[in-house]
């Protein structure tokens, strides 16, 4: 297939985006010359657009022309006016439920059964949890430790994670949003990953006790280590690493077995977003997710504000009026979290956004929405909650990469898939990474960081079909112990950002 100059996403659109830097005077067809330089991944004027008229992509309004804009002209994001977001009220539901799926190349992995049931591991890791952030200095050292001189004798085991956090004291433990942080940590200590071991550290005054952080019948002396009961620093660490011998010993009797995906549990984010991600990594993206739910995986996207504004299309494939309703009930409190902070979704892009193409949290979340492919919605959660239903699943979250990553892990995922357009070593210790980018430059340029390059896709050189299997067969080799991405083969892991909602004190 030939390269292509232009890419124009719906028929209804008046601007399209370039896929390499334009110069001013070029003829990109045989009625469109550029009236200026057009960066690649930016916006041309497909038509005149008067002052006050809408600037269309992906057959939405983008928002409204603040001066006339001539045919050829470079479109950035000083020249739009954000429209209103849509109205969370009244949204249809069920209108658009696809069940032709495309068909998944394999319907198994090889996984690791968990002893309660529920997701399969593809990781065999100790997670070590904690209740506040006193604790992580003396943990560090002592993981530092296990992982040169227990971990060795081990080799069933993949890694040694420290859940640390800076959660747990100075914190309003009662606030009514405490209950987010709270069930995000509550639910990581038993992400399936950790083979249904439970090991915590507290330090012994904090706000985020013992009983609030583990069930009741998971607190004893054989799960639990308080630091202010030992005799020192050499004691501390010495208990730490003893619990973790007799845990390391149960998760080395572990093996990989097949499975159905039916027990996989997937999360896609993107970050770094740029004009291409909406129409390379993202839809290839939805498309394995397509793939994966056919198998009856579980897949989740996430991101509030970036799909706040395409939120009626997400409605139109949720499978019932309770679920559309808890995802309007979703975007309303997030409506109200910002208004608290004087703030509202447009506050979201980044200047790298920006200078990607993307003119302001429209286009973004427009774009942002493709990587759930076109599955039915069968469930909605609240941050860090845990799922009750298999397929394609909107689990609300913060849009940031650190903050949405835990709260993914604490509903389960095992395994993310994040795509980028302008590029981020991001990484879980939890779970592998599985990176995807929106450019061919973008791979070029890091070569050894991204896994599966889309591309050719913004290219014409490639169909979403054929990116999007490929990243299937990716998650699958990568679930099932046969591969490394990249983030995880270099241990690239970022800090777990806990999401708090409520106040400090």
């Amino acid at each position: 297939m030939a390269k292509r100059l232009l890419v124009k996403v719906n028929e209804a659109d008046n601007v399209a985006i370039a896929v390499k830097e334009i110069k001013a005077g070029t003829q990109v067809s045989e009625d469109l010359v550029t009236r200026q330089d057009i960066p690649q991944a930016h916006k041309v004027a497909l038509e005149r657009i008067p002052k006050g008229q809408p600037v269309i992509r992906y057959g939405v309004i983008l928002g409204y022309a603040l001066e006339d804009i001539e045919k050829g002209d470079w479109i950035n994001e000083f020249m739009l006016e954000l429209p209103t977001p849509p109205s969370v009220d009244d949204m249809e539901y069920g209108k658009k439920i696809v069940t032709d799926l495309p068909t998944p190349p394999v319907t198994t992995f090889e996984g690791y059964r968990n002893p309660n049931g529920g997701y399969a591991g593809t990781r065999n890791i100790l997670g070590i949890s904690t209740t506040v952030q006193c604790v992580t200095g003396v943990l560090n050292v002592a993981v530092k430790r296990i992982k040169e001189e227990l971990l060795p004798k081990y080799p069933h085991v993949d890694d040694v994670v420290p859940i640390n956090h800076a959660y747990g004291c100075g914190v309003a433990i009662n606030a009514p949003e405490a209950k987010v942080p709270i069930r995000a940590l509550r639910n990581l200590v038993h992400h399936p990953n950790f083979g249904g071991q439970v090991m915590v550290v507290a330090l012994g005054c904090e706000k985020l006790t013992v009983e609030k952080l583990l069930d009741e019948a998971d607190i004893s002396p054989e799960n639990v280590i308080v630091l202010q009961e030992q005799k020192g620093f050499d004691a501390m660490v010495n208990a730490i690493m003893e619990m973790a011998d007799k845990k390391l010993a149960i998760l080395n009797q572990r093996r990989r077995e097949t499975l159905p995906l039916s027990d996989l549990c997937i999360g896609m984010q993107c970050g770094g977003s740029d004009a291409f991600s909406g129409v390379s990594a993202n839809p290839s993206a939805g498309y394995a997710a397509d793939m994966l739910v056919n198998a009856g995986a579980t897949v989740m996207f996430s991101e509030v504000t970036e799909v706040r504004d395409g939120v009626h299309y997400i409605a139109e494939r949720c499978v019932s009026k309770e679920v559309c309703d808890k995802l309007a009930a979703e975007m309303k409190w997030y409506d109200h979290y910002l208004e608290e902070g004087n703030v509202d979704r447009s506050a979201n892009p980044t200047p790298g956004n920006k200078k990607g193409g993307l003119c302001n949290i429209v286009e973004k979340a427009m774009g942002s929405i493709a990587k759930s492919g076109s599955s039915p919605i069968v469930e909605v959660l609240s941050p860090a909650e845990r799922p009750s239903k298999k397929g394609l699943i909107y689990a609300a979250t913060p849009a940031s990469d650190i903050v949405c990553g835990p709260c993914q892990l604490a509903s389960g995922i095992t395994l993310q898939v994040f795509m980028t357009g302008r590029g981020t070593p991001y990484g879980l210790a939890a779970a592998p990474v599985i990176k995807v980018c929106s450019r061919n430059e973008m791979k070029e340029m890091w070569q050894d960081l991204i896994d599966i390059n889309a591309g050719p896709v913004a290219t014409g050189e490639a169909q979403i079909s054929d990116i999007g299997t490929e990243l299937f067969n990716k998650i699958i080799a990568v679930a099932s112990g046969k591969d490394q991405s990249f983030a995880e083969k270099y241990k690239l892991h970022n800090d777990l950002c806990i999401f708090n909602p409520a106040p400090i004190t």
